[in-house]
C-alpha cells in the first residue's frame, strides 16, 4: 500500500509533463501549419504571374492543368499503396471496388471535377491578366460565394458577424476594383495581350465555380466512407480527361505542332508542382490548423503577395488599395471566427466539412504528433 501511494504522485507528475509537451508540440505544429499555408497561398499566385509575364515562349496553360492533375493522381495512388503496406493485390482490389464497382459514387464526382478543371484554367487566365495582389484580394470573393451556396444548398446558418464580414468583403473588393480601374493598371499591363476586363471576368467566374463546387462536393460526401486520397484519385481521373478535352478544344492544333511541353522551364515545372502538391500538402496541414489560423494565413498571404508585387512587378500601392485590401483582410479574419455558443471543434467541422471524411486516413498516413509515454520502470 505504501509503494502504491508513493507511485501515485510520480505518475501525476509524469502525466503533467507529457501534457505540457503535447501542448508545446501542438503549438509548434500550428505555427508550422501557418507558415506552410501562407507560403503556398502566396507563392502559387506570384509564381504563376511571374512565368506568365516573362518574355519568350509561353507554355500552354491547358497542358499545365492536365500535368498537375496527373501528378495529383499519381501522388494519391502512391499514398494509398503506402497505406496498404505495399500490398499490390489489396491496392488493385480497392481501386477496382472504389472506382468501377461503385461507379455511381464515382460518377457523382464528374460535376465537381468539371468545375475544378474550369476553375484551374480560369485562374491561369485571371493571373495572366491581373496584378498578383489584385487577384489575391479579388479571389477572396470565393468566401462570399461559398457562404451563399452553403446557405442555399446545405441550409447552413451564418452568424451576424459572418454576414457583416461578407458585406465588408464585398465592399473591400469593390474598392480595389475601382482603384485599379482609376489607375489604369499601368504597372500591371506591361504586355499588349493582357486585358484587365478579361482577368476580372475570369476571377469572378472562378470564385462562383469554386463556391458551388466546394459546397456540392461537401453535399455528396456526406455519409461517404471513401478516403480523401481515393477522392483525389477519382477527381483526378475525371480532371485529366476533362483537361485533355479542354486542351484539344483550345490549343489542340498548336500543341500538335509545337509539343505538349512547349515553353516548359524549371520555373514552369515549379508552378505545376506547387499547384499539384500544394493542394495535397494543405489538405494534410489543415488537420493541425483551426479555422482562425486558416483565416489568418489567408490574410497574411495577401500582405505577402502585395509587398512582393511591389518589388517584383513594380505594383503601386496607394491609400485606396490599402483601404480595400484592409477591409478584405479584416473580413476574412472575421468570417473565420467561431460562432458564439459553439465549441471550437464544432465550428471546425461545420466550416470544413469535406476534410473530416479523410481524417482517419490522414491519421494512418501521418506520424502521430503526440509525445509517446515513457515506459514505467519494473
Amino acid at each position: 500500500m505504501m509503494a502504491s501511494s508513493s507511485e501515485s504522485p510520480n505518475k501525476n507528475d509524469e502525466d503533467k509533463t507529457i501534457s505540457s509537451r503535447q501542448t508545446e508540440v501542438n503549438k509548434k505544429l500550428k505555427y508550422i501549419s501557418l507558415a506552410i499555408l501562407v507560403i503556398q497561398n502566396a507563392s502559387l499566385i506570384l509564381s504563376i504571374r511571374y512565368v506568365r509575364t516573362l518574355p519568350g515562349d509561353r507554355f500552354f496553360t491547358t497542358s499545365a492543368v492536365v500535368m498537375a492533375e496527373v501528378l495529383k493522381v499519381l501522388t494519391s495512388l502512391v499514398i494509398i499503396l503506402i497505406q496498404k503496406r505495399g500490398n499490390v493485390k489489396i491496392f488493385a482490389i480497392l481501386l477496382y471496388d472504389s472506382i468501377v464497382v461503385q461507379y455511381s459514387d464515382t460518377l457523382k464526382l464528374a460535376v465537381p471535377s468539371l468545375i475544378y478543371t474550369l476553375q484551374n484554367n480560369l485562374q491561369y487566365v485571371a493571373i495572366s491578366n491581373l496584378p498578383a495582389a489584385t487577384f489575391q484580394v479579388t479571389y477572396q470573393l470565393k468566401i462570399l460565394t461559398t457562404a451563399l451556396f452553403s446557405v442555399l444548398m446545405l441550409r447552413k446558418s451564418l452568424s451576424k458577424v459572418q454576414w457583416i464580414s461578407l458585406v465588408l468583403l464585398f465592399a473591400g473588393v469593390a474598392i480595389v476594383q475601382v482603384e485599379q480601374e482609376g489607375g489604369k493598371q499601368k504597372e500591371a499591363l506591361t504586355d499588349a495581350n493582357q486585358s484587365y476586363a478579361k482577368g476580372l471576368v475570369s476571377v469572378v467566374v472562378s470564385c462562383l465555380s469554386s463556391g458551388f463546387a466546394g459546397v456540392y462536393f461537401e453535399k455528396i460526401l456526406k455519409g461517404s466512407s471513401a478516403s480523401v486520397w481515393m477522392r483525389n484519385v477519382q477527381l483526378g481521373v475525371f480532371g485529366t480527361f476533362l483537361g485533355l478535352l479542354g486542351l484539344w478544344w483550345n490549343d489542340g492544333a498548336v500543341i500538335a505542332e509545337k509539343g505538349f511541353l512547349f515553353g516548359y522551364t524549371p520555373m514552369v515545372w515549379g508552378v505545376i508542382f506547387n499547384q499539384a502538391f500544394g493542394g495535397l500538402l494543405v489538405a494534410v496541414v489543415v488537420k493541425y490548423a483551426d479555422n482562425i489560423l486558416k483565416g489568418f494565413a489567408t490574410s497574411f498571404s495577401i500582405i505577402v503577395s502585395t509587398i512582393t508585387s511591389v518589388y517584383l512587378f513594380g505594383f503601386h500601392v496607394d491609400l485606396i488599395f490599402t483601404l480595400g485590401a484592409g477591409l478584405v483582410i479584416g473580413a476574412v479574419y472575421m468570417y473565420s471566427l467561431p460562432k458564439p455558443n459553439t465549441s471550437t471543434s464544432s465550428s471546425k467541422t461545420s466550416l470544413s466539412g469535406h476534410n473530416k471524411v479523410g481524417d482517419s486516413e490522414l491519421d494512418a498516413f501521418l506520424p502521430n504528433p503526440k509525445i509517446p509515454e515513457k515506459k514505467k520502470g519494473n
